[in-house]
């Protein structure tokens, strides 16, 4: 699918049978969506995949995209280039968020991206990140009314409350907190110290000292937490179809932020549930994850699976251009 075609193919919804791509360039993994329309006009993944590249690895510091992890983010892309093509999509997009807009080194990124994938991915700004998070992590959830989300990512967290009906959102915030950022400033232990867990909280609070009120039903959606639903609930190998929707009680984060925490990285690899590949930066962001959780009255998070890419894929297939901007 070549740039201009995938313009032009953008107009009008698309019928049923037709399928849209989507690519997520996060700070820690890339995410790959081909869902397919049904006869009821709703999306049907075919192919998910996620591939932990650590794009953001030591962008904190250096506030620049390292050849390596820009090798790694490329070699991810031409695979699922490859998966796009063989799927026959009518439609597809790629955004990058966090590290992408935080760091130099993206212009060169996308560049060699366009050429693996046919099309360039594009930086998206934090308001229109924060629409398609919201509006992908409620998918398929069945949330009516009031809703909060929160989505954890490498180099950040986003916090968006709205109305899950409508869609609205009435207030959104991106902190600078994120599993990657928080370990490579303060996890110098092998398991974390007592102080260096302490320091990764007080950056959590300082930051959501400024985040959005968290109101309605809590939903959080990306790695870290469907990571600590399938340890919670020994969900291995992972299941998409059994993470989403699934509930975290605040006991049962608590209960695997203790366990994390009890364990050195060579044994939180064996653990059922976890990717071998996120077991550095999972404390952090179980510990993001919990601090968010004590926030909501109820102290209960629903699980998402989805996130940007299903936001992004549903306005695809809808035709709708003003995600794109």
């Amino acid at each position: 699918m070549n740039e201009e075609t995938s313009a032009a193919s953008r107009r009008g919804a698309l019928s049923r049978g037709e399928r849209v791509a989507t690519i997520d360039i996060g700070t820690n993994s890339v995410l790959l969506l081909v869902a397919e329309v049904d006869e009821n006009g709703a999306l049907v993944p075919i192919d998910e995949r996620a591939t932990i590249t650590r794009l953001g690895e030591g962008v904190d510091k250096t506030r620049r995209l390292s050849d390596a992890a820009i090798a790694r983010t490329l070699e991810c892309l031409a695979n699922y280039g490859d998966a796009i093509r063989a799927a026959g999509a009518r439609r597809a997009d790629a955004v990058g968020t966090s590290a992408m807009r935080d760091a130099g080194g993206g212009s060169e990124l996308r560049a060699r991206a366009k050429e693996l994938l046919g099309f360039e991915p594009r930086v998206i700004s934090g308001d229109a990140e924060a629409r398609l998070t919201f509006s992908g992590a409620l998918s398929g959830l069945g949330v009516i009314g009031a809703a909060s989300v929160f989505d954890i990512g490498g180099g950040s967290t986003e916090i968006i409350r709205g109305d899950a009906t409508t869609r609205r959102i009435d207030e959104a915030k991106s902190l600078d907190i994120g599993s990657v950022r928080l370990t490579e400033r303060h996890v110098k232990s092998d398991p974390p110290t007592d102080a260096e867990i302490a320091a990764i909280e007080r950056d959590i609070e300082s930051a959501l000292a400024s985040a959005p009120t968290v109101a309605g039903d809590l939903v959080g959606v990306a790695g870290t937490v469907t990571t600590i639903a399938a340890i919670a609930k020994g969900i291995d190998p992972y299941d998409a179809s059994k993470i989403h929707g699934a509930v975290l009680e605040r006991s049962d984060i608590e209960r695997v932020a203790a366990l994390l925490e009890s364990l050195k990285q060579d044994e939180r690899v064996e653990l059922p549930g976890l990717s071998p590949k996120r077991a550095d930066v999972i404390i952090a962001g179980t510990r993001i994850c919990l601090a968010i959780a004590r926030r909501s009255s109820g102290g209960r998070v629903l699980v998402s699976d989805r996130g940007v890419r299903w936001g992004l894929a549903e306005d695809l297939a809808k035709g709708d251009l003003s995600a794109l901007v």
